[in-house]
């Protein structure tokens, strides 16, 4: 099988992260998203909506979007349970991984989509009044995040899940949108130092 990455893109890093937490490696072919290598016909007929990552296996089967491959890869390698174990531990994680996901990853992406400059031939047109409304809705979540990390260690609770690798990933995203954690926000930034000093962080 093999993975067409997608370098410092965060959809692509949510997935080396989490196969770096499994402890798995598979051979890699890098897209150039700069070069808009994702809009070639090569790519294309891979992946016709143009989006990184894809996961092409051994029989031709194609598979899109981080969390279908990371689900995939949870089946096939259990341990550690990155999806939670047991009926209530998989839907809080579920659950948790979609607020991440919806709340601030996605808004953190419209932010940068809409206002750097390297996207403008790939978010046509760009919109900044969007990246401006989505603005606030990110500093409310992220708030709410921070009070819920009080008592917690990690996102869905006691254990690292892939919504810790949403939110790392989310976090990180802020930087090359012109976004930061404010100051007083001391569980999260408690909680972002230390999924950070993960080794799995540096995928």
């Amino acid at each position: 099988m093999k993975l067409y990455d997608g370098g410092r893109a965060p959809n692509p890093r949510r997935v080396r992260i989490f196969l770096a937490e499994k402890g798995i490696s598979l051979p890699m072919e890098q897209v150039d998203l700069g070069a808009l290598q994702q809009k070639s016909p090569a790519y294309s007929a891979i992946n016709p909506l143009q989006r990184v990552p894809a996961l092409v296996l051994n029989d031709g089967t194609v598979l899109t979007e981080s969390i279908a491959i990371c689900r995939y890869f949870e089946e096939l390698n259990p341990e550690p349970p990155l999806f939670g174990r047991g009926a209530l531990e998989q839907a809080r994680i579920e659950m948790w991984n979609r607020r991440v996901e919806l709340h601030f990853f996605s808004l953190v992406s419209h932010v940068f989509r809409n206002t750097h400059p390297a996207m403008k031939d790939m978010e046509v047109p760009q919109v900044p009044a969007w990246a401006e409304a989505n603005k606030p809705r990110i500093a409310d979540f992220i708030a709410f995040l921070d009070g819920e990390l009080k008592d917690r260690s990690f996102v869905a609770g006691d254990s690292y899940s892939v919504a810790d690798i949403t939110g790392l990933v989310a976090v990180d995203f802020m930087k090359p949108a012109k976004l930061t954690v404010p100051d007083e926000l001391a569980n999260l930034r408690r909680w972002h130092a230390e999924v950070s000093a993960r080794p799995s962080a540096q995928a």
